[in-house]
């Protein structure tokens, strides 16, 4: 009886140890695997003149904005904009605009005024303090005057990533919430591009995106080039 104990404590180990070896192989594996590259998309335009097309200063700008490590803080303006200490997900958006030579809230003021039955977050009175910071507007915004992109990611799938460069902005909803961030020109080694955002606490460049997959309404490319 208690060789046979014995035996099948024996047994236990070995299946034990053959799991942990196994397991730290495809672990190994898997953070060897092949790094996916994927190539930049370069435009023609660039809004402010100073050599760097609009998607990469889009990139600057929003980096420049996480760098500046603003405090989260949802609140009202007077005249519409935070100081640079202080903001929220949709200030990285407006600022990388700013950086990139463009006047994101003159845009969509105007639009709104032009075209307010379009956007259902103003309810029918426009406040230009606000709406601009407003996702649910961007998102509507950026469906008007951006060029509409594909929602399906594909990690380690090199064309489909191609469709998802750095100054793409994107637009996620979970329940009645929206939140947006601009793809970095960094990636992981699947190929897929950070986000660069400011969620709750403070903002950062951050491997997200494919955990947003499920959640993502809106991928934009602004201008849109033909």
């Amino acid at each position: 009886m208690k060789k046979r104990k014995r035996k099948k404590r024996g047994s236990a180990a070995l299946i034990l140890v053959l799991f942990i070896l196994g397991g730290a192989a495809a672990f190994l594996l898997w953070q060897n695997r092949p790094v996916i590259h994927v190539e930049s998309l370069e435009l023609s335009s660039d809004a402010d003149g100073d050599g760097l097309h609009d998607l990469a200063d889009l990139v600057e700008g929003a980096r420049v904005s996480v760098e500046a490590r603003p405090v989260y803080l949802s609140t009202y303006y007077e005249g519409g904009y935070p100081p640079e200490s202080e903001g929220v997900c949709s200030d990285v958006i407006w600022r990388a605009f700013q950086h990139a030579g463009y006047d994101l809230k003159a845009m969509v003021d105007e639009d709104i005024a032009e075209n307010t039955s379009e956007y259902p977050r103003v309810a029918g009175a426009p406040d230009p303090n606000i709406d601009f910071r407003r996702v649910a507007n961007l998102n509507v915004f950026f469906s008007r005057k951006a060029a509409v992109l594909t929602l399906d990611l594909q990690p380690g799938n090199a064309e489909n990533l191609y469709q998802w460069q750095g100054g793409d902005i994107v637009i996620v909803k979970s329940g009645d919430q929206y939140h947006i961030g601009i793809l970095s020109d960094k990636r992981n080694r699947d190929g897929v591009p950070y986000v660069i955002h400011h969620p709750d606490g403070m903002p950062r460049e951050e491997d997200c995106l494919a955990g947003w997959a499920d959640i993502l309404v809106g991928h934009y490319r602004f201008p849109a080039e033909k």
